[in-house]
């Protein structure tokens, strides 16, 4: 059975918004391209990315090649051509389609993902706040990545708010990015 893999980007103070990154042009840089080295090294983990609809469609208007109308720093092609080639499954309702080699994912989600989970290949790996939530509660992540920025934020949503349980969690690594930031993977104790 393939793992699903969660990560996510967070602040020390918890925070998980995508825009939570320095102000400063310089150390913006540096922490984007060691977390997009990172990010690409992760994903590579993974044959096949798990979104909800809002991940899926922020993604998809960051990343998908075909649709660019921006010309982004060349130290983000590698996580761009990886992200971009990945097939994708969208959880939603309200989509009616999805392309950029997508499919739609309905019905009992523990079930939904329980099929992708069986399906041959390498690891599943899922981020964002709304949906992980959603798969820790049905205890469906077999490992958690959260990559620690050196940033406080003061607001923001966080990971896993309103989790109606603990998840005890065991560390399996520790990696240390140039940036200062810390990727911090943990399997859940079963």
């Amino acid at each position: 059975m393939r793992p699903l893999l969660y990560s996510i980007n967070v602040t020390l103070d918890g925070c998980v918004h995508h825009n939570a990154i320095p102000a400063d042009p310089a150390l913006q840089q540096e922490m984007l391209q060691a977390t997009h080295r990172h990010a690409t090294e992760s994903i590579a983990r993974a044959d096949g990315l798990l979104f909800g609809r809002v991940t899926y469609q922020m993604m998809e208007g960051a990343w998908r090649l075909a649709t660019r109308t921006s010309s982004p720093p060349d130290w983000t092609e590698p996580f761009a051509r990886t992200i971009d080639a990945m097939q994708k499954y969208v959880v939603s309702s309200t989509l009616e389609r999805v392309d950029w080699n997508a499919e739609l994912v309905r019905g009992n989600l523990g079930e939904a993902v329980q099929r992708l989970k069986q399906q041959p290949g390498k690891a599943l790996l899922t981020g964002g706040v709304k949906l992980p939530l959603a798969l820790a509660e049905l205890d469906l992540i077999d490992e958690y990545e959260f990559v620690v920025q050196p940033r406080i934020a003061g607001h923001g949503p966080t990971p896993f708010a309103g989790l109606s349980r603990y998840v005890e969690l065991k560390l399996i690594d520790r990696r240390e990015l140039s940036s200062g930031a810390v990727a911090l993977r943990y399997e859940p104790r079963r």
